[in-house]
C-alpha cells in the first residue's frame, strides 16, 4: 500500500474515532440493511443458460404446467399466500391468461368460504394434468395456505378440453384427504382407469382413485416411503432454508412419475433424497392386499419438486439447490442438464407434443412462508430442449 493510502486510512480512523454513538449506530444499522439487500439481489445476479427460454410471465405464483396434445398449455395459481383471483388458466399465444374452463369455476375466494360450493368451484388447485387424450385433470387438495382442508372441498376434476366444460368431479372424502391432508400432484394410467396421487400433508402417502367406480384409496399412508426424512436439510442459495421461527420445511411424499407403459409408480418426499417405486397393480389390489404394496428403493438423489420420466426411462429432476434440472438415468446415475438462476424452485415438469420441455419456477424460498413478504416474485413458464 502506498504511503498516502496509508497516511489517508490513519486520517478516517481518526475522523470515524470522533463520531458520535448515535451516527454510529446508524452506519452500522444502513451496513447491515445494505448486507441483507445484498443477500437477496445475490441469487438474481447468478448465471443463466440459454437453453431455458423464457414463455410467459404471471402477477402470482405459479406451481403447475401441462401441455395438452393440440399444444394448448395450462397452468394453475395455488391459494397460499394471497387470495389469488384465478386458480386454473390457460395460456394464451400471446402471453396473456384466461381462466379455464370459465370464469364461476374460478370465483371461490377466503372472504366467500361460507357462500360458494367448494364441491364445484376450485378452492386451492395444485396440479394440472393433460392426459393426451382429450382431458384435463385439475388437482384440488382445497387446503388454502396450506392449512386445513375445507371440507366437501378436496376433488380431482375432468374437463373436457374439446367442449371447454367439467366433465366429472371426483370428491375425495375425509378418509382419503383428511383435514391435514394436500393431494400434491397426479398422474393418470395410460387406459384412462386409474389415478395415482401423492399426499404431502400429514400424514403423508399415496392415494389411487378408480376413474370407473369414483372410488379411492390411501396406500402406504404414515409409511416411511412416503414421509420427510428427518436427517434432510433442504438447502437454498447456499444456506439451510428456515421459516423466521427457525423451523425448517418437512414436506412428506410430493415428486412422483409413472412409467409409459403404466406399470410402475414413482415418488419421493421433498425433503428427501430417496426415490421409491412400486407396481400398479398392487396399488390398484390394495384394498383388497394391502400387504401386497411392497415400496422399493430406487435411487438416492437430492430434495426435488417436479419429476418427468421420457421413453427412455430417464426421470428428469427439478433440484431445488441448485436452481437447476438433472436426469436420473435407468442406471441409477443423476446427471445435471442445465442450472439457471432464473429457475428459483424450479417446480413441474410437462412435455409438448413437439417434444419441448415445459418448467414452472413457484419461487417458495421468496415467499411469505420465509420472508415478512415477497423477494423475488419473478413468477416465469421456462421451456427448453430435452435430451436426445
Amino acid at each position: 500500500m502506498h504511503k498516502r493510502s496509508i497516511q489517508g486510512v490513519v486520517s478516517a480512523a481518526a475522523v470515524i474515532a470522533t463520531l458520535s454513538s448515535p451516527l454510529l449506530a446508524y452506519g452500522q444499522t444502513m451496513e447491515k440493511l445494505t448486507n441483507n439487500a445484498k443477500d437477496l439481489v445475490a441469487p438474481m445476479a447468478g448465471t443463466t443458460d440459454e437453453r431455458l427460454e423464457k414463455v410467459a410471465t404471471f402477477d402470482h405464483q405459479v406451481t403447475g404446467v401441462t401441455v395438452a396434445e393440440d399444444g394448448r398449455i395450462f397452468v394453475n395459481f395455488p391459494r397460499w399466500s394471497e387470495d389469488v383471483p384465478v386458480s386454473v388458466a390457460e395460456v394464451m399465444t400471446d402471453g396473456s391468461i384466461r381462466p379455464y374452463p370459465n370464469e364461476e369455476w374460478n370465483t371461490w375466494r377466503n372472504s366467500k368460504m361460507s357462500e360458494i360450493s367448494p364441491k364445484d368451484h376450485f378452492v386451492t388447485v395444485q396440479s394440472v394434468v393433460a392426459d393426451g387424450r382429450g382431458s384435463l385433470w385439475v388437482v384440488d387438495p382445497a387446503a388454502p395456505n396450506s392449512e386445513k382442508t375445507v371440507r366437501n372441498g378436496p376433488k380431482l376434476v375432468q374437463i373436457d378440453l374439446k367442449a371447454n366444460a367439467v366433465r366429472r368431479i371426483y370428491l375425495l372424502g375425509p378418509d382419503v384427504a383428511g383435514p391435514a391432508s394436500y393431494l400434491n400432484d397426479v398422474r393418470i394410467a395410460p387406459d384412462g382407469a386409474f389415478a395415482y396421487f401423492t399426499d404431502s400433508g400429514v400424514p403423508g402417502g399415496l392415494v389411487v382413485l378408480d376413474l370407473t367406480s369414483g372410488k379411492a384409496w390411501r396406500v402406504l399412508s404414515d409409511d416411511p416411503s412416503t414421509q420427510f426424512e428427518q436427517d434432510v436439510v433442504v438447502q437454498v442459495d447456499g444456506k439451510p432454508l428456515r421459516r423466521p421461527d427457525g423451523r425448517q420445511p418437512l414436506f412428506n411424499a410430493d415428486s412422483i412419475a409413472l412409467s409409459k407403459d403404466g406399470k410402475t409408480l414413482y415418488w419421493k418426499a421433498l425433503t428427501g433424497n430417496t426415490m421409491y417405486r412400486t407396481s400398479t397393480e398392487a396399488l390398484q389390489n390394495a384394498p383388497q392386499d394391502p400387504t401386497a404394496v411392497k415400496p422399493e428403493k430406487y435411487a438416492e438423489t437430492e430434495p426435488t419438486d417436479g419429476l418427468w420420466i421420457d421413453d427412455q426411462n430417464r426421470i428428469y429432476l427439478s433440484t431445488i439447490q441448485n436452481d437447476g434440472v438433472k436426469i436420473l438415468g435407468p442406471d441409477g446415475k443423476v446427471t445435471p442438464l442445465l442450472q439457471d438462476s432464473r429457475l428459483r424452485w424450479p417446480d413441474t415438469f410437462s412435455q409438448g407434443p413437439d417434444g419441448t420441455m415445459y418448467i414452472t419456477a413457484s419461487h417458495i424460498q421468496d415467499s411469505p412462508w420465509f420472508h415478512q413478504a415477497w423477494t423475488n416474485d419473478s413468477f416465469t413458464l421456462f421451456k427448453f430442449t430435452p435430451l436426445r
